[in-house]
């Protein structure tokens, strides 16, 4: 009996999981497109300190982002969530558009990110009127690269701050306080963890 119990158990654990992180974009000619699924190695998160990966990658208006177009120039903020439309990362990127005075005035360009390709990215940014692209990482480069890849192939809830000489200055799991993240742009000398 137990192991009935225990298998019911882990089933519905892995379908709340799917559930919840996997995020249905707008119908597409073609039928609903799903946020892809990392499938290739579990990441470790980067250290504050290390020099950020350089990254070029498409946003949701079909511009090319090159984190080397702001060094020297801007600091910036990656925001990697699981999916478009899902209650947890809708709250956390509208935290963010909430409090955009504060981002600019710090000098900060806010990304978030996730494997979904543009035109999810693009509805998901219009329906909640976010001032910062939303970077489609496609091919998972920058989820590879950065660490974000969870063990189910979701993407981890991450952010990382990068100021302008490309050096992290910020990288904390889940949903910090915005505080937090600006203050590793403060310049006071201790890198925030």
């Amino acid at each position: 009996m137990l192991y009935y119990a225990l298998s019911f158990l882990a089933v519905a654990a892995i379908a709340v999981l799917t559930a919840s992180c996997t995020a249905r974009a707008p119908e597409a000619a073609s039928g609903t497109v799903e946020t892809p699924i990392i499938t290739e190695g579990v990441g470790e998160m980067l250290e504050v300190g290390a020099t950020a990966p350089d990254f070029t990658v498409g946003d949701d208006q079909g511009n090319m982002v090159s984190l080397a177009d702001y060094r020297g120039e801007q600091n910036v903020v990656l925001v990697f969530y699981p999916g478009n439309e899902t209650p947890g990362c809708t709250e956390q990127l509208c935290a963010v558009r909430d409090d955009w005075d504060d981002f600019s005035a710090a000098n900060v360009q806010v990304f978030g990110v996730n494997p979904a390709n543009a035109a999810s990215h693009r509805s998901f940014r219009e329906n909640h009127n976010f001032p910062f692209p939303l970077l489609a990482d496609t091919e998972g480069e920058l989820v590879r690269n950065y660490g974000c890849r969870g063990t189910l192939g979701v993407v981890k809830r991450t952010v990382y701050g990068i100021d302008t000489e490309g050096r992290i200055v910020f990288a904390e799991r889940g949903m910090p306080d915005h505080n937090s993240i600006l203050a590793a742009f403060a310049g006071d000398g201790e890198p925030a963890s």
